[in-house]
């Protein structure tokens, strides 16, 4: 059995309230291969399939004229016009390799491996050179993993969870965010995504109450319950190491669902 580990619990203040046996999910080893793959598993379900109708360009009579008439031997309409119509490249001709609906987009994982991948993202957000290397402000933060008294949950104002984060020392995470946000390039701007931003804490609880809806307001920060937790959300873009703030509710709920084997 994999060492347990203590950990301290923090108030809104910064002040230690108790302390905390973290689960054996957090001695789960990195496996950066296996994240990766459980992400883009997830992504693909989110893709919508698109295909174009198999007689698309193809619902004419043209034909060939051959050789000897001193054209292009390319498909023309009957009758006189003798304009191309058909091949590729004509005005209303099919396309050369259209997108098809029968291509499989879906990727498939097995389970045991996204149970992994999972376990190792969890105990990624406990390891602190890894939610550094993947850019997150942590130089004064109070501790890596860190757990938040369960008080948490009933902020329901931004400006008390950004107060909340700068008493826990993660505050300059939320700056760095911030400073990233610029302008999309490209067309995606006018299609409902003009602004980029980097990706900040997320925070996970047992029901959110109305923190969620007060958290949304804050740049870059996402709240989640620990039964909808994902690879995804701990490792966005297939990077493992999001910095990830967990009240202690949500650290006693996680070892009954997984440590103790009351959900697979």
């Amino acid at each position: 059995m994999p060492e347990q580990k203590n950990a301290e619990i923090f108030d809104l203040q910064g002040k230690s309230s108790g302390k905390t046996t973290l689960p054996t999910i957090f001695s789960t080893p990195l496996r950066p291969d296996v994240i990766k793959r459980a992400v883009l598993a997830i992504q693909s379900s989110r893709i919508q399939p698109q295909g174009r109708d198999p007689m698309a360009g193809k619902k004419t009579t043209a034909e060939s004229r051959g050789t000897g008439s001193g054209t292009a031997r390319i498909p023309r309409i009957k009758g006189g016009s003798g304009r191309a119509a058909f091949a590729p490249g004509t005005v209303k001709g099919r396309q050369p390799h259209p997108p098809r609906a029968e291509k499989k987009i879906l990727k498939s994982i097995p389970k045991k491996e996204a149970k992994l991948a999972l376990f190792s993202a969890i105990a990624a957000t406990g390891q602190k050179d890894t939610v550094a290397l993947r850019g997150h402000k942590i130089a004064n933060a109070l501790q890596i993993p860190l757990i938040v008294d369960d008080a948490i949950e009933g902020l329901t104002r931004a400006k008390e969870v950004e107060a909340a984060f700068a008493s826990l020392g993660i505050m300059d995470d939320i700056t760095r965010v911030r400073n990233s946000r610029k302008v999309r390039a490209g067309k995606g701007k006018h299609r409902g995504r003009k602004m980029k931003q980097a990706v900040g804490p997320l925070i996970v609880v047992v029901n959110g109450k109305g923190l969620a809806d007060a958290a949304c307001n804050v740049p870059g920060v996402q709240v989640t319950s620990v039964a909808n937790l994902n690879t995804e959300m701990l490792a966005p873009g297939t990077h493992p190491g999001r910095l990830t703030l967990w009240t202690n509710g949500a650290i006693e709920t996680l070892d009954k669902m997984y440590t103790k084997g009351e959900k697979a």
